[in-house]
């Protein structure tokens, strides 16, 4: 007998996990964090595995554009590692989900005191406890935990299309900054030049101090104006480093691409976008696996009214004699049928079609509201376009009659740093039209520009430094 209680109670040991300490240093984060490159072997087969299609001939790449952003933002960037935590979780709960009820083994051996003559004082005893799970409940429960592990794997498909949205804001605040600043360092520059032949011209007393002063103060102006843009595309380049998870250093000397918002496509077939933002978007479909999983766990619940069923099979030895006994328990359902838990339950399915619905309706309102926002936008912008095709016009009549001598260099730049305000004017509605976009884009959780492919999403086993 102990011989066989030794066999099994190694072989249970044997069988069990075993806790594996794994200390969490803030220093040894920080400097894990602050390591991060772009340039990481890691990262290339990263993007290799997870987007295939995306053609990466020499690591680094000579340029980082949109979608090479996008993937090692969801490489470095830790609300995706946290959403594959979730997911990991939820996966392991599909495995305590299916777990069967242990038997229970009972010993009880027996000492009778005093005890009697020519008899051993020993009963020995043992009795086994098997439950036996009626009408379904772990199918059910399988079902539910399945269903919550669907909603975490689109969880972390939203994750992943919200780093996304930071990416393209974060690239697009530096395109913007870019922009003004190239455009107000070219008028700066016509605007000294045409401050110096003025300056000339008061010497020799040709204009006035008040039209010199009038040119001055707006180099002035334009020179704040560029400490201002700076100081943008510096931000900007925080904020894109923080969009992809990694220390600002890691972007100082990136070569950024901004071919992504050269072009405004038609979105003409808003019905098309429309019905794929309401059906395919991860938080829409999401909302649904909750539905699903608040129907599992109502039926679980109703499964509950039924009781499990015990088997109790038994052995005593007493006296040289064997007794052997087959025991049969199961709770009677006389007090309680399980109303109150299946009432909860009803009720988080009724909650769970209630924030589905609420869902959809707000995810319609986001894409109608967006659609209009980006029609308006590129009006705006085809207005100011107007303006400046005009204003050319202009600089070119300019420069003839200045090639004739009917006009002097100081009314040529003067025509020049009008452009460039023109030009500067015309930033703000490309840039709206582009967030617009932008906007567009997050209402229906999909890239609507030109020969712009989905993005592909990581795996969910996929682990990131």
């Amino acid at each position: 007998m102990r011989r066989c209680l030794s066999i099994i109670c190694v072989g249970l040991v044997s069988g069990c996990a075993h806790f594996e300490p794994k200390p969490l240093l803030p220093k040894q984060v920080a400097d894990a964090l602050q390591s991060r490159t772009l340039t990481d072997a890691r990262l290339l087969s990263f993007i290799k595995t997870n987007a295939p299609k995306t053609a990466v001939s020499n690591w680094p790449p000579q340029s980082w554009d949109l979608r090479l952003l996008t993937l090692a933002a969801l490489y470095y960037h830790p609300d995706i590692e946290t959403a594959r935590a979730k997911l990991a979780s939820a996966e392991a709960a599909i495995i305590t989900a299916g777990a069967r009820p242990n038997p229970t083994f009972s010993f009880s051996p027996t000492y009778a005191e005093p005890p009697l003559e020519f008899f051993s004082p020993w009963t020995l005893g043992f009795s086994l406890d098997v439950p036996i799970e009626t009408m379904g409940k772990r199918g059910y429960r399988i079902a539910q935990a399945r269903h919550l592990a669907n909603s975490a794997r689109l969880d972390l498909n939203e994750t992943a299309w919200k780093v996304r949205s930071k990416v393209r804001q974060a690239l697009l605040g530096l395109y913007d900054a870019n922009l003004t600043e190239n455009i107000l360092t070219q008028q700066q520059a016509v605007q000294d030049q045409s401050l110096h032949l003025l300056e000339q011209q008061l010497k020799a007393g040709e204009v006035t101090f008040l039209e010199a002063q009038v040119v001055r103060v707006a180099a002035d102006e334009t020179k704040l104006q560029l400490r201002d843009a700076e100081k943008q595309r510096g931000q900007a380049r925080i904020q894109l480093a923080d969009s992809l998870g990694v220390p600002v250093e890691a972007t100082t000397n990136l070569n950024l691409s901004f071919s992504d918002f050269d072009q405004l496509p038609d979105v003409a077939n808003a019905i098309k976008l429309r019905g794929e933002g309401l059906t395919n978007r991860a938080d829409i479909l999401g909302g649904l696996a909750d539905y699903s999983a608040s129907q599992a766990a109502l039926q679980l619940e109703i499964a509950k009214q039924y009781p499990d069923v015990h088997f109790s099979p038994g052995y005593t030895w007493n006296e040289g004699v064997n007794n052997y006994s087959l025991g049969v328990s199961l709770t009677l359902p006389l007090l309680d049928r399980n109303q109150g838990p299946i009432a909860e339950a009803n009720a988080h399915r009724r909650e769970a079609a209630a924030a589905f619905m609420a869902l959809q309706a707000r995810a319609m309102t986001e894409i109608d509201a967006a659609y209009e926002a980006y029609a308006d936008a590129r009006r705006k912008l085809q207005t100011a376009e107007s303006l400046l095709a005009e204003q050319q016009q202009r600089l070119k009549a300019m420069q003839k009659q200045f090639d004739a001598g009917g006009a002097n260099k100081v009314d040529l730049l003067q025509t020049q740093s009008e452009i460039d305000l023109t030009l500067l004017a015309q930033a703000s509605p490309r840039i709206e039209a582009q967030q617009a976009l932008g906007l567009l884009e997050d209402a229906i959780r999909h890239p609507i520009a030109i020969n712009d492919p989905p993005v592909e999403l990581p795996s969910a086993k996929g682990k990131s430094n």
